[in-house]
């Protein structure tokens, strides 16, 4: 297999996800610079929405048996409006040609993670991350801190003057910009004061409520002075420890789990000089001739997003029922828009337990139906979604997302080609006689055979 069909392979599974059923011919005639200024280069934005019109509760009305029947009716059509994101991103990740801003909003979705049920608040908070996914990082700082998803998953809204709530200070700190070592208890504390009255209104916007805000003089990070949020996050911005933590965690996600120091080092120094800009940085890691090494390739377990996208993208498919996707996002613990915590998605290993590994090699016989779906959630699922117990959440119309897959297309492209160079990232370790053995060698069952290998775990 020639280097530039493995380095083009490597670039679209780590800047994007995987390699499209329509790229394939075209791939083979790119250079590796036009493939990277493809990438960077933004389409015009659109927003994530879902159709539900959004129902204002009013509070004054909470008391009575028919409010109560109101915001319990109102949930679930949040509820909805919640699944209904979580499919439009999913389609975004997918199809979108923007390959390079939705990984990139994927990776901060998973940096900034917040759970909440008020689905304006979410289409909010995701639409502003894939908004500024590839620009600068002061910006996204800014906007994800003062949006009310964040504000309220984090309790800033009860952070007051007299009374400070440090949950958010704290996480912004260790979480979002600098990493633990950074800073003390004291500067969670006075940080804390600085954001009292940090909030937002019914409507959804950011709010400064001066009534509830401590004036007083705060220390924060070895400064003294009247500091309001807007200070806080911009004395973080000064410490070469924010670019490094977010370098660092850039290079592990898109690079290699195990960070060279070094190269970390600069790519930090440069990010922290150009002010923040986050499509510089990617653009440095794309072209550099070190992210092409043997040792970066084929070496990340794919996150269950980045499996069924990468699946999704290679074969083209008609979902005829695509809310039982989130089953499967669900089966495999990784649902978009429901992180485990705040500390976001574990990653690498942490993918593959004994009931996860095996859904994930028959996911390619089950959309092809030449397999049911038998399989309940993991018994530390935290999500439950509304689904009153594990036996609805997998009730006969839940088992099928009814996937028609378009064979003779995928025959017609392959019909020259060696499937397995184009779907797997390391061949060296993948033995092809087994996979013909067990198929009756006609490209699908090749195609389905690949997918269900260990080798297809990686990219």
């Amino acid at each position: 297999m020639a280097d530039s069909l493995l380095h083009h392979k490597h670039l679209l599974w780590r800047a994007g996800f995987g390699m499209g059923i329509n790229q394939i011919s075209d791939l083979e005639n790119k250079s590796m610079k036009t493939l990277v200024n493809d990438l960077l280069h933004e389409q015009s934005f659109t927003e994530i929405n879902y159709d539900t019109p959004d129902t204002p509760i009013s509070d004054n009305m909470m008391a009575t048996p028919a409010a109560a029947e109101m915001k319990k009716e109102m949930q679930q059509i949040m509820r909805k409006q919640n699944n209904e994101l979580n499919l439009n991103f999913l389609d975004q990740i997918v199809n979108s040609k923007d390959q390079l801003r939705e990984k990139m909003a994927f990776f901060w979705h998973g940096h900034f993670a917040t759970r909440i049920n008020n689905s304006k608040f979410s289409r909010q908070l995701l639409n502003t991350i894939r908004k500024n996914a590839l620009g600068n990082f002061k910006d996204l700082l800014f906007e994800v801190s003062q949006s009310p998803a964040m504000l309220n998953f984090l309790n800033n809204q009860q952070n007051k003057k007299g009374h400070p709530n440090e949950n958010f200070a704290r996480e912004v700190m260790e979480l979002f910009t600098m990493g633990r070592g950074n800073y003390t208890e004291k500067d969670i504390r006075e940080g804390a004061r600085a954001f009292t009255g940090w909030g937002y209104n019914k409507e959804g916007h950011f709010k400064e409520r001066k009534n509830l805000h401590d004036e007083g003089s705060k220390q924060f990070l070895n400064k003294t002075g009247n500091f309001t949020g807007t200070d806080i996050l911009n004395i973080i911005l000064e410490q070469k420890a924010t670019a490094a933590f977010i370098t660092g965690k850039i290079y592990r996600f898109f690079v290699n789990e195990n960070a060279d120091s070094r190269i970390v080092e600069q790519l930090s120094t440069d990010f922290y000089n150009s002010g923040y800009d986050i499509k510089k940085l990617m653009n440095t890691i794309f072209s550099s001739t070190w992210f092409y090494d043997k040792k970066n390739i084929g070496n990340r377990i794919k996150s269950p997003i980045e499996l069924m996208a990468g699946m999704m993208r290679m074969l083209p498919m008609n979902i005829q029922n695509p809310e039982n996707l989130i089953v499967y996002q669900k089966l495999l613990g990784q649902m978009l828009l429901y992180p485990p915590n705040v500390a976001g998605w574990p990653s690498g290993r942490s993918w593959i337990d004994s009931s996860t590994l095996m859904l994930r090699l028959q996911i390619p016989q089950i959309w092809s139906g030449l397999r049911p779906l038998e399989y309940s959630p993991r018994q530390d699922d935290d999500i439950d979604m509304g689904m009153k117990s594990r036996e609805t959440a997998l009730n006969k119309s839940f088992k099928n997302p009814n996937i028609t897959i378009d064979w003779s297309r995928l025959e017609k492209v392959f019909a020259n080609r060696n499937c397995e160079d184009y779907l797997i990232q390391n061949t060296k370790t993948l033995d092809m006689d087994s996979v013909r053995n067990f198929s009756d060698r006609s490209i699908k069952m090749t195609i389905i055979n690949l997918m269900s290998t260990p080798e297809y775990q990686l990219c």
